[in-house]
């Protein structure tokens, strides 16, 4: 049997790679930080148990990569679904209403991610990190910034602080005036993006076309 070509090898450390990722997303939004174990994890990914370490340098880094990739899939599918558009305004709408869904659909996920990025290794600067960047300045593009270099950051800044708010126990904000002031700032309509069935907040408004 001859040997593996380096592209099939490569293809395979992918997949292997992307499985250990949803396998971490799955059990950490079902079971919690604290109780999925990297042998659980490479167990649900039908993975042995020393990729995890050969891939990642520990839990907290792959949660953080897994969470990053999520958030990439879940914006890219926001941005490219049909109808299609190149308009920067929807765009711009369509990401941040991904991004507070999943804050509202897996809010112990997320909870968990947001705490890790504050502890002292903040932001893993993985491939996934990095294909979630890249959307967002994208996105930051399409919407005209004249300075992506400065809006992105503060774009990034501000769907994570929105996060942080509809999932502070004790004290949630909702979602739907995070999504208000938002649109509010960047001068959204309302309708854009994926809009609640309800109408804006109280003190919100829609803002007119154009």
């Amino acid at each position: 049997m001859s040997p593996r070509s380096a592209s099939v090898n490569e293809e395979l450390r992918r997949r292997s790679r992307e499985r250990l990722l949803q396998a971490t997303v799955e059990l950490v939004a079902e079971r919690g930080y604290e109780a999925t174990t990297l042998g659980d994890i490479a167990d649900r990914a039908g993975t042995a148990r020393g990729l995890v370490s050969y891939y990642f340098p520990g839990k907290r880094q792959l949660l953080q990569s897994a969470v990053h990739r999520l958030m990439h899939v879940t914006l890219e599918d926001a941005l490219e679904r049909e109808p299609h558009t190149a308009d920067g305004r929807e765009r711009l709408a369509r990401a941040i209403d991904a991004v507070l869904g999943l804050a509202r659909d897996e809010p112990l996920l997320m909870r968990t991610h947001m705490a890790g990025i504050l502890q002292a290794e903040g932001f893993v600067q993985c491939p996934e990190q990095q294909r979630l960047a890249a959307l967002l300045r994208d996105t930051v593009a399409a919407y005209g910034s004249a300075d992506v270099d400065t809006d992105y950051p503060l774009l990034r800044a501000l769907l994570m602080g929105a996060v942080v708010a509809v999932l502070l126990p004790g004290a949630p904000m909702p979602a739907a005036r995070l999504r208000a002031e938002l649109f509010q700032r960047y001068g959204l309509d309302w309708e854009l993006g994926v809009p609640p069935q309800y109408l804006p907040p109280e003190g919100g408004r829609r803002l007119p076309p154009g």
